[in-house]
């Protein structure tokens, strides 16, 4: 009997513990329901599933119960990176789409299910700005760092051995007269190849001129994408003996830094160098034209020629790849500079540069940065219509003008962009021995006008990137 009754006791005992168990879970399935119909409100679906990833950071970092937001903010020019993400939310059906025979029904399972592949499309109350292509904050924190290693140098290219002396004439001088720098990156074999065929010539010209040429590199950014890069540019190096290869990332607003660390090559391994054409790889050059106009310019003076812009404003859009914000750039406008596709200058102005571009703050825009330096120097850069930097304007007095004749480009000294192929078939057309121009007379003495007067084109906010103005090839 007693044995009977300690049974029961722990029997009961146990139950009790199990009753009451299920009573506090119970209690607490309750509370959360009422705390969902408190916060929700009764005519809202209870069910709701939020996305949390790595956007919450950005989200904690720009507020999302901002009412407004300044677009011009440097602060927010980091933080948003990236787009925001709303929470996903059941979509409830109309009442009147559902036959009336039929009740409707919940099931947990399927409305499980639904939730997953349902994302909300409502726009957002409060948009982000839009997030600019180049992270200037980082640029800021890290602009000081000016001088980088030379990792492919070629000490001896300005150098005239004596053996040369003897193949030219008495109008021969030692020291170089025109250097030929190139802007180029790892992948662009072929643009230098083709440039080293053509127009880039090293050698030997009329009245004694020699030419150098040399290409301006910096590391890729993306190195996976040409396997054993830096093989390549050595063995490119020792076949050719023009690649001048700096350690900083290839980027685009690291061009600034290929500009300054050229100028002081230029002062420290070419500082007798008379002229300095500077340019692209798609751009297609008239040397000899080039060489025709400084005949009459004394190397021991100043001189920048190109295709000059003036009065240029900053572009404040942020889908602009020349978007600059007030933070990096206050002015209204821009100082005269270049467009970096080609231009000249003398060597005198090299190694001025040099030294000023050493005392004015860096700059992600490499044209506008030299712009700053020729004006810490007071020396305006002259325009001459012969560089076509933007490209070739079709005349509107001349409709019938072929922009691709090479009697049009003959008379040109530096026309962008063109392609490779393009490059090698315009050299090949110019020095054709059966090529006739006899038609053509020279290019001032056309009767319309070229359109693109340097006061008529940039008075205007122009983003070269994307107004179309100019012909394409």
């Amino acid at each position: 009997m007693l044995r009977k009754m300690l049974m029961m006791r722990r029997i009961l005992h146990v139950k009790g513990d199990v009753m009451c168990t299920m009573l506090m879970l119970l209690l607490l399935c309750l509370l959360l329901y009422v705390r969902q119909v408190v916060v929700s409100g009764w005519d809202r679906p209870v069910w709701k599933l939020e996305i949390h990833s790595s956007t919450s950071s950005s989200q904690a970092l720009l507020g999302t119960k901002r009412s407004k937001v300044d677009q011009d903010s440097p602060r927010s020019l980091s933080s948003a990176s990236e787009p925001k993400l709303h929470p996903c939310k059941p979509q409830s059906k109309s009442k009147s789409s559902q036959p009336k025979s039929k009740p409707q029904v919940k099931s947990k399972g399927k409305s499980k299910s639904r939730l997953k592949n349902i994302v909300s499309m409502k726009p957002a109350v409060d948009s982000l700005p839009t997030p600019p292509l180049f992270d200037f904050e980082a640029y800021l924190r890290e602009k000081d760092n000016r001088n980088f290693k030379l990792l492919i140098d070629q000490p001896e290219k300005c150098h005239i051995a004596e053996e040369e002396e003897a193949k030219v004439d008495a109008n021969f001088t030692a020291a170089l007269y025109m250097l030929i720098a190139v802007k180029s990156t790892a992948a662009d074999f072929d643009k230098r190849q083709v440039v080293r065929r053509t127009w880039g010539k090293e050698g030997h010209f009329q009245n004694g001129v020699s030419i150098r040429t040399v290409f301006l590199l910096g590391v890729p950014r993306n190195r996976t994408a040409l396997p054993l890069w830096d093989r390549l540019l050595t063995y490119e190096s020792q076949i050719f003996r023009d690649i001048l290869l700096w350690d900083f990332e290839d980027t685009f607003f690291n061009l600034t830094l290929k500009e300054t660390h050229f100028l002081n090559w230029v002062n420290s391994s070419c500082p007798d160098v008379k002229f300095i054409f500077k340019g692209d790889t798609d751009v297609y050059v008239n040397v000899e034209n080039i060489l025709e106009m400084l005949q009459f310019q004394k190397p021991e003076e100043d001189l920048f020629v190109g295709d000059i812009i003036i009065h240029a404003k900053p572009i404040r859009r942020r889908s602009s790849k020349y978007y600059v914000p007030k933070l990096v750039y206050g002015g209204e406008l821009y100082p005269d500079y270049a467009g970096g596709g080609g231009f000249v200058m003398s060597g005198h102005t090299a190694r001025r540069l040099s030294s000023a571009c050493q005392q004015v703050e860096l700059f992600p825009i490499d044209d506008v940065f030299l712009g700053m330096c020729l004006q810490l120097i007071s020396v305006k850069p002259s325009r001459h219509q012969g560089f076509r930097t933007f490209g070739i304007p079709r005349p509107s007095a001349a409709p019938h003008l072929q922009t691709f004749d090479p009697c049009f480009y003959r008379e040109l000294m530096v026309v962008h962009s063109l392609s490779v192929p393009q490059i090698w078939l315009m050299w090949n057309l110019l020095h054709d021995p059966t090529l006739s121009c006899q038609n053509r007379t020279s290019l001032t003495s056309w009767s319309f006008k070229w359109r693109g007067k340097v006061r008529d084109i940039t008075k205007e906010d122009m983003d070269y990137s994307e107004k179309q103005v100019f012909v394409t090839h």
